[in-house]
């Protein structure tokens, strides 16, 4: 069973994705080192950016998520390619924040409140589409669908959830985004209320060994789900030598040679996956001629 799905209820009125993200979560923890909180947090980021990513229709569109509420975790990052493969990064992934009275870590505290969610789709046709909205509660799921209500005029539910164990080993990760397409009525929204009531939560429904197509046929119960589209996404950086070369070459030969005087070569560091490349700065001048 892939890791992401996307559904359809029979009637074309609802229309669901849901990934198990476990996968690109562990790797984000491996790669960045997050704490707790910022392992919710920029887990929940790019569990979102999965789904919506999900939904692009060429090969070559991406988009990004990113969030900044104000709070210590500063600006939190994550691309999606048309696949739903991702990559992101925190701030500062190292932060803390005591845990909530309620016993959950305190995402909405560590990202604030006081700023945006911004969604950028690049679909390759020159200047991309930018969306933003305010951030609602800075947890993440709420300021998606309050972005789609706010920016796409689209009645959406997003579910997020990230599992935390005290050693800070990810225990399971996941989530859903349902919209509500054109002619959706009463009933069928009664059908939706009723069913995400009734419905554990995201990351106990996964820790419970739900798969996707579990969590689609729980939320969409009784609109006959149909699968449109099954498949494997993980954490994928598209970082290599040489399109980091370009980035430094972008800079212009005027700025390069101001560098050479201070040192022979560059260093660029991926902040998606912390590889670093190195580069001689009189190389590059050369192939600049």
């Amino acid at each position: 069973m892939s890791n992401l799905i996307r559904a359809i209820s029979e009637n074309g009125k609802v229309a669901m994705a849901a990934v198990d993200s476990l996968n690109i979560l562990q790797k984000m923890e491996e790669i960045h080192k997050t704490s707790s909180v910022a392992s919710a947090a920029l887990g929940r980021l790019l569990t979102g950016a999965s789904l919506m990513g999900s939904y692009l229709k060429e090969e070559e569109n991406s988009l990004t998520l990113r969030v900044n509420g104000g709070g210590p975790i500063g600006t939190v990052l994550a691309v999606s390619d048309s696949f739903g493969n991702v990559r992101g990064y925190a701030e500062h992934p190292f932060i803390e924040l005591p845990i909530r009275a309620d016993g959950k870590l305190d995402v909405g505290g560590a990202v604030g409140r006081d700023g945006v969610l911004s969604v950028v789709r690049d679909l390759g046709t020159g200047e991309p589409y930018i969306g933003q909205t305010a951030l609602v509660s800075g947890e993440i799921a709420e300021d998606v669908t309050a972005y789609y209500a706010a920016s796409e005029q689209s009645p959406c539910v997003c579910a997020l959830g990230v599992l935390v164990e005290k050693d800070l080993h990810i225990a399971a990760g996941g989530g859903y985004l349902l919209t509500l397409l054109p002619g959706a009525d009463e009933e069928v929204i009664k059908i939706i209320e009723n069913n995400i009531q009734k419905s554990k939560p995201i990351t106990e429904l996964l820790r419970e060994g739900a798969s996707p197509l579990d969590i689609v046929e729980t939320v969409m119960d009784g609109c006959r789900p149909q699968v449109l589209l099954e498949r494997d996404v993980e954490y994928r950086c598209r970082c290599n030598y040489e399109r980091t070369k370009g980035i430094l070459a972008s800079l212009g030969r005027e700025e390069l040679e101001q560098m050479r005087e201070e040192r022979t070569t560059a260093e660029v560091e991926c902040h998606f996956c912390n590889r670093r490349y190195e580069y001689d700065i009189d190389e590059l001048l050369r192939e600049m001629k």
